[in-house]
């Protein structure tokens, strides 16, 4: 639940909403609708989303001329037919719409980007459905087809559905503390009542700031409800309309990002997360990596191991043990098998010591913290590589400069902390700095 990035949140449901650009078809563009007749470039970023990340399959479901799910499947391990399916509509009524529902899209992005990387005992499916807002047709396609057992089909054994429709508004002002009040929509059907109960426990287990309103009968005016219609169990997690605590823009443009309030769409993306690993059942394989200074060291035993490159995304060749020694500073990976279970470790900043690093009279690095821009003093006269990382090891900027005064923008970073990498040909150094 902690590895739910709010960040990603906001800059997906930005993205989405057309109010920020994205890298689509190899190209830098922005998605200026998701109404059903024109959102065709919404699903190309969507299905581009899915596919960079492992153990996915990732395809579009066409079911009329026009409208196309995207569907991603992590197979499970041990129990391949059974399906637990995390879900939520792409379409939209309007330009913009960003709670309706580029924040059910990206929470489900967020969910896949996270239990991806896991081996699950179960499968689970991630499901983006078209053609929501003029009458649930994308997942009305997908229930009947998996509940049809005509012509030698059999049935899909589906075992919960969660639907996010709506999950970025709550009254009080975004960011603050208030009622954070969240609707279960949830009907007796099939075990639907036991997903509602097993997000409570969930809810009464960890630490929330949310609050739930269960409504039974529950509102059938969203994808969850052609689940009910062919007797599947299902659920609808969002934003509070029982109590009148819906966007006041709904269904129009003025739908927009700043309105939503990301700490409460956090906190619902880390329930449905929750439910979705414990149902899904992640087998127990070690993926994280002790660092000492010298080597990085894989912690799942008896296992086989390939070392990857963050930086470049490419594996080491003969880097196959279960420790591995870098030889450069960077960010590393290692990609563990266990039997038919494989899962990619964080990528860990790894800083080479070496008693070639700059000197101050080398190297000037300043402010820190820093609020926009990061300044660099190059006493050196020799050309630097630059590199920024954030504190999960991910490179955030990259740069070379032989220039005497370096400055680097920061300006649209998230705070927290960071690790600037210098390297010249002969020496290197790492600087931690704290972005506020």
């Amino acid at each position: 639940m902690n590895a739910i990035s709010t960040a990603n949140l906001q800059t997906n449901v930005e993205i989405l909403s057309g109010e920020g650009s994205a890298i689509i078809n190899g190209t830098t563009q922005t998605i200026t609708s998701r109404v059903q007749s024109n959102n065709d470039l919404a699903a190309t970023f969507i299905k581009e989303q899915l596919e960079s990340l492992p153990n996915l399959t990732v395809e579009f479901q066409n079911f009329n001329s026009t409208g196309k799910n995207v569907i991603a499947t992590q197979l499970g391990k041990t129990n391949p037919d059974n399906i637990y399916i995390v879900c939520a509509h792409y379409d939209s009524v309007t330009t913009f719409c960003s709670d309706d529902n580029a924040t059910g899209v990206s929470a489900v992005l967020e969910i896949a980007r996270i239990l991806s990387g896991q081996c699950t005992d179960n499968t689970i499916i991630y499901a983006l459905w078209d053609e929501e807002e003029i009458g649930l047709l994308g997942a009305n396609f997908y229930a009947q087809q998996a509940a049809d057992e005509t012509n030698g089909n059999s049935r899909d054994n589906i075992l919960g559905v969660i639907n996010m429709d709506m999950i970025g508004y709550d009254g009080d002002a975004p960011g603050t503390i208030g009622d954070n009040d969240f609707d279960i929509d949830v009907r007796n059907i099939a075990n639907s009542i036991a997903i509602k109960d097993d997000l409570i426990s969930i809810l009464n287990t960890y630490t929330f700031d949310l609050n739930e309103i269960v409504v039974n009968p529950g509102t059938t005016a969203s994808d969850h409800a052609r689940f009910w219609s062919q007797g599947y169990s299902a659920v609808l997690v969002g934003e509070s309309w029982e109590t009148n605590d819906q966007t006041p823009d709904y269904h129009t443009s003025g739908d927009r990002t700043e309105d939503i309030d990301f700490q409460y769409m956090t906190e619902l993306t880390k329930l449905v997360l929750a439910y979705m690993a414990t149902q899904a059942n992640l087998l127990n394989l070690d993926n994280s990596v002790t660092q000492s200074p010298t080597t990085l060291t894989a912690n799942e035993a008896a296992a086989n191991y390939q070392w990857f490159n963050c930086d470049t995304d490419i594996m080491i060749p003969g880097e196959t043990n279960q420790t591995f020694a870098p030889s450069a500073s960077g960010n590393y990976a290692v990609e563990v098998i266990n039997g038919s279970c494989t899962e990619m470790s964080p990528c860990i900043n790894f800083a080479v010591l070496s008693t070639d690093e700059f000197s101050p009279n080398d190297i000037k690095l300043y402010p820190n913290p820093v609020t926009s821009v990061i300044k660099i003093d190059n006493f050196t006269k020799s050309e630097l590589n630059i590199t920024i990382n954030n504190i999960s090891g991910k490179m955030v900027r990259k740069a070379n400069s032989r220039e005497q005064h370096i400055e680097i923008e920061l300006k649209d970073m998230s705070s927290g902390v960071y690790f600037v990498n210098l390297k010249s040909q002969t020496k290197s150094s790492t600087f931690k700095i704290v972005k506020e």
